[in-house]
């Protein structure tokens, strides 16, 4: 039964449709703002995997190119190979608030596929598919305990503004995705410019209040449009078997669970483990299970530790950091590296420098996009001692990437203050928890190496939440486990001034304005800490770029003698390249950038492009070339690939019968300029510096 649904949320009409397209999918939906509009399907195989052990959650998000009116730029003329960065990032962010939310218990492959139809390049279609997403499952009949209500929220002139156009956007001082249930908050993704915590925490409930229609839009297509969700079957527990795993775990667990360093204490559960599957197990046909059984009563000891005993597993206090060290020089040939090691969690970070023609270039739906500034997060496996084939980043380092970049984004100068393209390559070298965050520290730390001149220092810090009824625990700077096993990973970046970016995942249904308000200035204090540690290595950037790093001049020419700087095939400028090792580059405007290593060359280039690109003076005196002798005169080239006449008149005080008798091809002359007609013919004079 088509069925369509709408409500105006802040001056904007936002519609849900269903029953139209895609009606074999489980769930199919069509949520349209403006001219934007995308379809969102949610399909699951009919049985469970056995043994899965997690949700095989899927989702895609797809921009299509006709949904703007164009077609690829590819050979193939369509949409191929890997999704771009925007793509998975934005599978992430519709990822991140549905996956707590399916029935425990449920393990069939589900998939959910968002498309986009079309876009009217002013209505941001991702937090439109998120909500897709929530209603096509919310009316299928996977289990799923929804609904969930996404919108992207700005702030400009101290107003909050939900779902802003693309220019709203553009000046805005915030570009944040807030994700909500009836009740919660249960995803926050985004970036500000060094805003206060007290803004931010504005900005996630004026969001939360303002998407309430939404869920209501969701809940009234379900009543009239809703399929009966599948029923789960328990899995029945085997407590006699399960009282068993727990008595002859109970002491070993302990220990493991107080285990302060990650090797020792893996070894010690791996070593646990086995000795109770052989203790217990006599047929050894249910080494899963115990395994299953041991790892949930791991969880439950190590929870109780922190809420009841208020213990961590490294003894710290919840608001203490790990232990920093950072250098910052570590590689010689680098244009700028930081060393940045917290407890068990170490990122080798590095800052190169380029030309505008090193930007990323990416096409999207409102065109092709530059970017000046990138930053690559990879995360190889020994980083957690196991061995596995190495493949291209992953939609997780993509992911952290994109925080990190985010973050770092904020203190950045802009392209007129400093021209270069800047790339930040974070390699994760160790990792217990807050990968990403060392990456930012390390990252500000190279940056300021590299002699980019950020406005501040930029640290990060990854929060965690243990959530047992009443009691709450915020913990600080969280490892792996506490991160694994807890109910909250909320990692703010920022300087001593305020936010600049920030990602909160939760495991649970959501968490209050108190719990987030409280997470956010914790999380404030040891930021804080954090910068002050920085600042023993390094707390402002350097005064000039690396020796071996590009320097960089700029040199305004008339518009008109473009065409004389890049010659004829770009013949002149490549000669100035290769003969200079620099990259040049020119606008329409004239302003000519030159980038060259070898900084003993750049003089001497920057006087080779005043000498092409000279524009000739009436009055003023030149040496030149005889390029060519005619009977009436002579052409001397008095600038590169400018000439200009002698005519026989002019050659001397005397009179001259032929022009041979005074110069031959090739001879030296000095001249002065006497005119420069309309035509931009020049004449000169060897006789006026005679007289």
């Amino acid at each position: 039964m088509y069925t369509k649904v709408e409500a105006e949320i802040c001056g904007k009409v936002i519609s849900i449709e269903t029953g139209k397209l895609a009606k074999q999918a489980s769930g199919s939906v069509v949520v349209r703002c403006g001219g934007t509009m995308v379809l969102v399907t949610a399909v699951a195989a009919k049985e469970n995997r056995p043994d899965a052990g997690f949700l095989p959650l899927t989702i895609e998000y797809q921009e299509k190119l006709a949904s703007v009116g164009r077609i690829p730029g590819n050979y193939f003329r369509r949409e191929i190979g890997r999704p771009s960065d925007h793509e998975v990032l934005t599978c992430r962010i519709i990822d991140r608030p549905m996956r707590p939310l399916f029935a425990s218990g449920f393990s069939a492959e589900t998939q959910v596929i968002a498309t986009v139809l079309s876009a009217d390049q002013q209505n941001d279609p991702d937090v439109l598919a998120l909500t897709g997403a929530s209603c096509a499952l919310t009316l299928s009949d996977i289990p799923f305990d929804g609904p969930v209500a996404g919108g992207r929220v700005a702030y400009s002139d101290g107003q909050f503004i939900l779902n802003p156009t693309a220019k709203e956007l553009s000046g805005s001082a915030m570009d944040m995705i807030v994700a909500c249930t009836r009740n919660a908050v249960v995803m926050v993704e985004g970036r500000t410019d060094e805003l206060s915590e007290d803004i931010v925490l504005s900005a996630i409930f004026y969001a939360f209040e303002q998407l309430q229609p939404l869920i209501d839009l969701q809940e009234n297509l379900q009543q009239s449009n809703g399929k009966t969700k599948r029923v789960v079957e328990q899995i029945t527990v085997d407590e006699t078997l399960q009282a068993k795993v727990r008595e002859a775990a109970a002491a070993g667990l302990d220990t493991v669970i107080s285990t302060a360093d990650k090797m020792e204490r893996g070894r010690l559960y791996d070593e646990l483990k086995a000795m109770v599957i052989a203790q217990v197990d006599d047929s050894g046909e249910r080494a899963g299970q115990i395994s299953d059984m041991l790892s949930s009563y791991k969880k439950e000891l190590m929870r109780s530790m922190i809420v009841d005993r208020q213990v961590r597993i490294d003894g710290r206090s919840f608001d203490q950091v790990r232990p920093i060290s950072c250098e910052v020089g570590y590689l010689p040939m680098t244009h700028g590296s930081a060393l940045f090691t917290r407890g068990e969690t170490q990122a080798l970070v590095s800052a190169t420098l380029g030309s505008e023609r090193d930007q990323q270039r990416v096409e999207t739906l409102t065109g092709e996009e530059s970017n000046r500034f990138m930053l690559h997060y990879n995360f190889p496996p020994y980083c957690v001692g196991e061995a596995r084939p190495l493949r291209g980043p992953s939609r997780r380092d993509i992911g952290h990437g994109n925080l990190a970049m985010r973050g770092l984004s904020a203190v950045l100068p802009s392209a007129e203050d400093f021209p270069y393209s800047v790339r930040v390559v974070s390699e994760v070298l160790e990792s217990n928890g807050s990968s990403s965050m060392a990456t930012v520290c390390g990252g500000s730390m190279a940056l300021m190496d590299a002699g980019v001149p950020v406005k501040a220092p930029v640290s990060g810090i990854a929060m965690g939440l243990i959530k047992e009824g009443d009691k709450v625990v915020i913990l600080s700077d969280i490892l792996g486990d506490e991160d694994h096993l807890g109910d909250m990973d909320f990692k703010v970046v920022g300087t001593r001034h305020g936010v600049t970016s920030l990602q909160m995942d939760i495991k649970i249904a959501g968490v209050d304005k108190a719990i987030m308000a409280a997470a956010l200035e914790q999380a404030k204090s040891g930021r804080i800490h954090i910068l002050g540690e920085m600042e023993k290595g390094i707390s402002k950037a350097r005064e000039e770029v690396a020796e071996h790093a590009p320097k960089y001049f700029v040199h305004k020419i008339n518009p008109d003698k473009i065409r004389d700087l890049i010659g004829p095939g770009g013949k002149v400028i490549k000669e100035l390249s290769a003969e200079y090792d620099a990259k040049i580059e020119v606008d329409d405007s004239g302003l000519v950038k030159m980038f060259t290593i070898n900084g003993t060359l750049a003089e001497a280039l920057i006087n080779r492009v005043r000498e092409i690109t000279a524009e000739v003076e009436i009055g003023a005196v030149y040496k030149g070339v005889v390029k060519t002798i005619k009977d009436f005169g002579a052409f001397v080239e008095i600038l590169p690939g400018t000439d200009g006449l002698i005519h026989i008149s002019e050659l001397d005080v005397k009179r001259v019968a032929k022009v041979t008798d005074v110069l031959k091809e090739g001879d030296e002359v000095e001249v002065k300029v006497l005119d420069v007609d309309n035509r931009g013919r020049i004449r000169l004079s060897r006789k006026a510096l005679m007289e």
